[in-house]
């Protein structure tokens, strides 16, 4: 029987309980447990001890349950003391990529990229108030009318936005994006995401030490595909991560990894992105890959990449890869430091070389929808070149997304540099006629 079928089962075995008696036989553990003993215990042996705990309570004073039902009460009366309530069962569904709380009575998760409303619900406001708390106050924070908005990370990595009434007018609300699986380029071709002859260009711009941009739409996959193309790097280098959530696993042996803090609770102690930019400039990096830019950080990334740091990657947020320039622009004239537009144009298209696009389509599928190299230079307008093409298709009788991969030749400058580095052009990039194609079938 899979995950989502038992934790149906159980909801629908204890739907009707009173929350009451939850909490009531949450308190009598809580009262004969000694929470000096559990302090040495990992997480599993407290769950295990806390089980068999509420077994034996159950079976001296508890009414008659069925098998099922006695299950489950345990595991909600555990999950109430130890973990997060009614979210412990779907953080352990390894299917669910995003979980969203909109309210006490709205729980809405994502499957294999569609989003879909499910049965489990907070008993009332308060209890989701309590499970809020409990996730702030793990990383030092707290949640109220004086700060209603907060992010935080649970210990298992995943990515938590909380905010509140007065600000939102539906209820306290939770969003938790898991932590991305780290999946190879290899796995992505599998999945359709891009085919053979773009993963063999791709790996070898950044071999030959290309500057990258990755850019999508929320949840278009950004971070799991930094993650797959930064494989690509050579052991040797020394390489630092930044983020505002430690998400990437690279597995190269000289990799340094910084994470960005917010204030905490007196409003001091902030490091952001860009104070980890700056401070990465005096490590000595081979590369720096910035998890995502969304700010005037983006200043600092572009300067670190003309100032002798090729090779390195990030993310951004856009809707294509010609509006991902314009995007890296409008983020790098945020900076107090006053440079006229003219001025960062010549950064970027000094800077940025490449510019991957990431697409979500109809049927939840993550594509590389689009590949483009810059071939402005100085204080032109932005121009890319198109190296290669998603075109979809209408969804098929099975509601999937078909359609071909369309592949250009590269320009002549980037094909020099990738020979005169060693690397390999697939001829799909540099034959004449310019348009290749293949068909694509998930």
């Amino acid at each position: 029987m899979g995950l989502r079928n038992r934790i149906d089962e159980e909801r629908l075995s204890i739907q009707n309980a009173d929350q009451g008696s939850v909490s009531h036989w949450r308190q009598r553990l809580l009262d004969e447990i000694n929470l000096d003993d559990l302090a040495v215990l990992s997480l599993q042996q407290r769950r295990i001890r806390l089980e068999k705990v509420v077994g034996h309570l159950l079976s001296r004073e508890g009414p008659v349950l069925s098998d099922r039902e006695r299950s489950a009460l345990i595991r909600r009366v555990v999950d109430e003391a130890l973990g997060l309530g009614v979210l412990e069962p779907l953080l352990a569904d390894d299917s669910i990529t995003e979980i969203m709380v909109n309210g006490p009575e709205n729980i809405y998760v994502e499957r294999r990229g569609q989003v879909e409303r499910i049965e489990t619900t907070f008993a009332s406001e308060n209890q989701l108030m309590q499970t809020i708390d409990r996730i702030v106050s793990q990383v030092n924070r707290r949640v109220d009318e004086s700060s209603p908005m907060v992010d935080a990370r649970l210990p298992t990595g995943e990515r938590v936005n909380v905010i509140i009434p007065p600000l939102s007018l539906s209820g306290p609300i939770i969003t938790i994006r898991r932590f991305p699986k780290p999946f190879t380029i290899a796995e992505l071709m599998a999945k359709g995401s891009l085919d053979k002859h773009t993963a063999t260009l791709l790996a070898s711009l950044v071999r030959a030490r290309f500057n990258v941009i990755i850019a999508g739409g929320t949840g278009s996959g950004k971070t799991t595909f930094l993650n797959a193309l930064s494989a690509f790097a050579p052991n040797s280098e020394r390489i630092v991560t930044i983020e505002d959530s430690a998400e990437l696993q690279l597995q190269q042996e000289h990799v340094i990894r910084l994470e960005s803090r917010p204030p905490n609770m007196e409003g001091a102690g902030q490091v952001t992105i860009r104070d980890l930019v700056r401070n990465s400039l005096r490590m000595r990096p081979d590369r720096i890959i910035v998890g995502e830019v969304r700010g005037d950080e983006t200043l600092d990334m572009l300067q670190a990449m003309n100032t002798g740091h090729d090779g390195s990657l990030a993310t951004v947020h856009a809707n294509s890869a010609n509006d991902a320039v314009y995007r890296l622009l409008t983020l790098a004239s945020m900076s107090e430091v006053k440079i006229p537009f003219d001025a960062i144009k010549d950064q970027i298209n000094a800077a940025v070389h490449v510019i991957v696009h990431l697409s979500r389509y109809a049927d939840g599928t993550r594509r590389v929808g689009e590949i483009g190299v810059v071939t402005s230079s100085r204080r032109e307008e932005f121009r890319l070149g198109p190296v290669m093409r998603f075109e979809a298709q209408p969804l098929d009788a099975h509601g999937k997304v078909q359609g071909e991969f369309h592949r250009y030749p590269l320009p002549p400058h980037i094909a020099e540099r990738i020979i005169a580095a060693g690397e390999t052009i697939p001829a799909m990039f540099s034959d004449a006629p310019a348009n290749h194609s293949l068909g694509a079938t998930l």
